[in-house]
């Protein structure tokens, strides 16, 4: 007895029209250009080619960008699903046959979309698990996290051409999609067909403007409660937030404590020393004893956490310029951690110079804690947090 053959699956729903792909897949591109502006614009920050000059004002742009950079990777995740949702139909069309140019079309399509949904997916995943500060896999984060954002801009960009006909079409709302049960692909000469019984209820019932409503809601209500980590005035409502920007020691989130990068209480004979054309050398004591300056700066990490505060010490231009070098000098920052990925930085001369960056030795009025870098750490304008290096002991003029 031969066994009757199941049901294909009927797509009707107005929710799985080209239009409604088409508007959240809107708000979903320009969640990921900014994601991806300010990701790369935080990767130059920390590899810097040598024809791009960073400047170091506005003083708070990394904290907006990289607040952004999270903000926008972590919106984009309500948006990815609800766009999968409206297209998740296309899976179960088939190719067309014999092959052709429509047939080549459509199988290229569906690689960009396969390589654009994987890589997005992934990207999205590590970059959360990256703000918890978790890596539970064998692979640099920041490597594969820069190269998986190419890999999203390509695939989009071929999807976008591939789709850009459709996309023409609905970009704007017209007549036909004034109908309640609009046709679900891109055939638009399909007669339209009332919904099938065999979605859900609450589904059928929900109109698309009702689906825009609902999915730019959940947006908004993730990114508020999130947001939060980088705008501490909506740090009580921020409960999706990773971390609270003013919780630590002198009311300062800590990523890497003294204990992780291998220093140890600091002893009475420590001495910061300046390699340059004069050979400088000064005990705590004696650091202290020089003119010290006041800057008002955030540290903000490219978790998307940031906090303001108030850092007191001696200007780097100052020591520089007791050290006898010369004017745009790039400088050499040389930590007392470990090993580790950041226990050397580079102040480019738009940074030594400027008179807010700061040899810190105080934080929000009191002595650095050793978490915080103590004796001494570099504070500096426009900076991500883990070039802000903690534990100095030595600076080298370079040039």
């Amino acid at each position: 007895m031969k066994l009757p053959s199941p049901p294909k699956p009927e797509f009707t729903s107005p929710l799985h029209h080209p239009r409604v792909a088409t508007v959240i897949g809107r708000w979903l591109a320009a969640a990921v250009v900014i994601c991806f502006l300010t990701g790369l614009f935080s990767h130059l920050q920390q590899a810097t080619p040598g024809w791009l000059v960073i400047p170091s004002r506005p003083a708070s742009l990394y904290r907006v960008t990289q607040g952004l950079h999270v903000l926008s990777g972590t919106v984009a995740i309500p948006l990815l699903l609800a766009k999968l949702w409206t297209v998740y139909p296309k899976l179960f069309a088939k190719l067309p046959w014999p092959p052709s140019r429509q047939a080549l079309a459509t199988v290229l399509e569906r690689a960009s979309i396969l390589v654009l949904v994987s890589a997005m997916a992934l990207e999205l995943f590590i970059g959360f698990l990256n703000t918890l500060q978790w890596y539970p896999w064998p692979f640099p984060f920041k490597q594969t996290h820069y190269a998986l954002a190419w890999i999203i801009v390509g695939s989009l960009l071929v999807h976008l051409a591939v789709k850009l006909p459709l996309i023409r079409r609905h970009w704007s709302r017209s007549p036909a999609d004034r109908t309640p049960y609009a046709p679900l692909l891109e055939d638009d000469e399909q007669t339209p067909t009332p919904p099938s019984t065999s979605l859900p209820a609450g589904i059928t019932g929900l109109s698309r403007r009702g689906l825009f409503r609902t999915v730019a809601g959940a947006g908004a209500v993730i990114g508020i409660a999130s947001i939060g980590q980088s705008v501490p005035a909506l740090g009580p409502i921020a409960v999706l937030a990773p971390r609270k920007p003013n919780i630590g020691p002198q009311d300062l989130p800590v990523n890497r404590t003294a204990h992780d990068a291998g220093v140890e209480a600091i002893g009475a004979d420590w001495r910061f020393t300046i390699s340059g054309p004069q050979q400088l050398s000064w005990s705590l004591a004696e650091l202290r004893a020089l003119p010290q300056s006041r800057s008002d700066l955030p540290i903000a990490c490219v978790e998307g956490w940031s906090q303001g505060a108030h850092w007191e010490g001696i200007r780097i231009s100052d020591l520089l310029r007791l050290a006898g070098a010369p004017d745009r000098s790039t400088v050499r920052v040389v930590s007392m951690e470990k090993g580790g990925f950041y226990a050397t930085s580079e102040l480019p001369p738009q940074y030594a110079a400027d008179p807010l960056t700061l040899l810190a030795l105080r934080l929000n009025g009191s002595d650095l804690d050793l978490d915080h870098g103590y004796p001494a750490r570099i504070i500096a304008p426009n900076r991500p947090g883990v070039l802000q290096t903690k534990w100095v002991h030595r600076l080298e003029v370079l040039a």
